[in-house]
């Protein structure tokens, strides 16, 4: 059943606002046909990413054993254990997203979620798709990014299902602060019999 309400939670993270890319981030998502419900600039407090991450033990542990096999793969001995290489992969996050303003957004409409991922891309933009913002506008990879130790700078977040969606927008948005309004763009895509249309 198509939902012409479901909701999408996105950021533009600290690298889109000073590389100056809101502007063409936030065309590319508008021309989809998604309405935006809710839109703010704002520096994030580290309770406020943790809270957004959502991240436990275990996502730590598994993201800290991937790290463990790639240094074993380039030859090296770990020096920490997956559970601290993991948690400091989420501070790595921590500190990227309260550096600096990001701006924070609600789309709505027809499959948000999907369509937002679809025109985001991959999480990598080395291995983005070309077309989408990820792999047209960045260059970063996990691989510079851990040579460096630090987050992948990769423009945007974006939910990954409704459900989450919902939950990261309690984390930003208040409910006073979400329009409810109908757009005009809303006729031409939902209404089924066009009439009224030449009125």
């Amino acid at each position: 059943m198509a939902n012409k309400k479901e909701r999408v939670f996105v950021i533009l993270k600290p690298d889109a606002v000073h590389r100056s890319l809101v502007g063409e981030i936030t065309k590319r998502l508008e021309a989809s046909g998604l309405k935006f419900i809710a839109i703010k600039m704002l520096t994030p407090t580290r309770e406020q990413v943790l809270t957004h991450y959502n991240k436990d033990d275990a996502w730590c542990e598994s993201k800290g054993e991937l790290t463990i096999k790639n240094l074993k793969d380039k030859g090296k001995d770990p020096e920490k254990t997956a559970l601290e290489y993991g948690r400091d992969i989420m501070e790595g996050n921590v500190a990227f997203m309260t550096c600096s303003p990001v701006v924070a957004m609600i789309l709505e409409g027809n499959h948000a979620v999907a369509v937002v991922k679809k025109i985001v891309g991959g999480t990598e933009p080395m291995s983005s798709d070309v077309g989408t913002i990820r792999g047209d506008m960045t260059l970063d990879s996990y691989s510079l990014a851990n040579s460096d130790g630090r987050a992948v700078r990769n423009l945007i977040h974006c939910s990954d299902s409704p459900e989450e969606a919902e939950r990261e927008i309690k984390v930003w948005f208040k409910d006073e602060d979400i329009m409810n309004y109908t757009h005009v763009n809303e006729r031409m895509l939902y209404d089924v019999n066009l009439d009224g249309i030449l009125e």
